[in-house]
């Protein structure tokens, strides 16, 4: 049966890449993956995938490469170049790419590929850590409606809520409004927990009856925890908002399109980042809350 299921090329283990390659090796697929850090590696290996020495190797004999890397840099350093996917993946291969970067990366990508015979849908998603794991991410994508549908049953069993949203890039945009939305939410939410703090309410009581109302969003129900334990270890690390804040504020500034709560939340990320938080979760934008605020950190 698992002869019928394209081979599948990884490129990318990281925080989202190792869920979501494992969750397809659970689906019966045939995953080779590589990635910079032997110990991602051994564990895609200890899944039941195959370790790649390269890239080329990894790419080879692929019908689907997926690649899941921090920034635009990272996939252009992956996907171009004589070691690179374009020319190594075979002519027909499809080429997903699943990390977050500037839409016209995305657009040239595509452009690049199709001189090769390999088509590109860029598919950026939401849900963070827990939502790779659990398989419940949302997927954005950009590209060709026939490439879409070919990608579907993959997409299916890394993601709940999958949507075409229109041609190369498109995914990106949509990405980008996601990260805007978010980050502005947890920066609410920070605010929030300050306020109910320093007032002397029961933090636990608060969060449980906001996350009932209006004011309920999937971010504090998924932060909330992160904000009574001031757990900050990284699902979503400040240093990737940050990147998806500068391609936001300039995506839509090449649009016309004014962000003004936007643009205050990017300089909180920033300051964040400053301040040597970069590795921490977004939901640590607490912390910039608690020092303006002159409250515990």
């Amino acid at each position: 049966m698992s002869n019928a299921l394209p081979k599948i090329a990884w490129i990318g283990l990281g925080i989202m890449g190792s869920p979501m390659s494992e969750n397809l090796i659970k689906a019966g697929y045939d995953v080779t993956g590589f990635t910079l850090e032997r110990e991602k590696l051994d564990r895609l290996a200890a899944a039941g995938g195959t370790a790649a020495g390269s890239i080329a190797e990894a790419v080879r004999d692929a019908d689907v490469v997926i690649t899941m890397v921090p920034a635009s840099p990272q996939v252009e350093a992956i996907a171009y170049g004589p070691d690179g996917i374009l020319e190594n993946a075979g002519s027909g291969a499809l080429l997903i790419d699943m990390s977050s970067i500037t839409p016209q990366t995305s657009v040239d990508l595509a452009k690049a590929a199709k001189d090769k015979g390999i088509r590109v849908l860029d598919a950026p998603v939401s849900g963070g850590e827990a939502g790779a794991i659990e398989a419940v991410l949302s997927i954005m994508v950009g590209g060709e409606q026939a490439d879409f549908d070919q990608a579907r049953p993959v997409f299916e069993v890394l993601g709940k809520t999958i949507v075409l949203c229109g041609p190369h890039g498109s995914g990106q945009t949509v990405k980008a409004a996601n990260q805007l939305i978010v980050a502005v939410n947890i920066q609410a939410c920070a605010e929030a927990v300050v306020f109910l703090e320093k007032s002397g309410v029961d933090l636990k009581a608060a969060l449980d009856v906001l996350g009932g109302g209006l004011a309920g969003s999937t971010v504090l129900t998924r932060k909330k925890d992160n904000f009574l334990g001031r757990d900050f270890k990284p699902g979503f690390r400040i240093d990737l908002h940050h990147k998806d804040m500068g391609i936001v504020t300039d995506a839509a500034r090449n649009v016309g399109a004014a962000l003004p709560v936007g643009a205050v939340v990017a300089q909180l990320v920033a300051s964040l980042r400053a301040q040597g938080d970069g590795g921490l979760d977004h939901s640590a934008l607490l912390r910039a809350v608690e020092r303006l605020s002159g409250a515990r950190i």
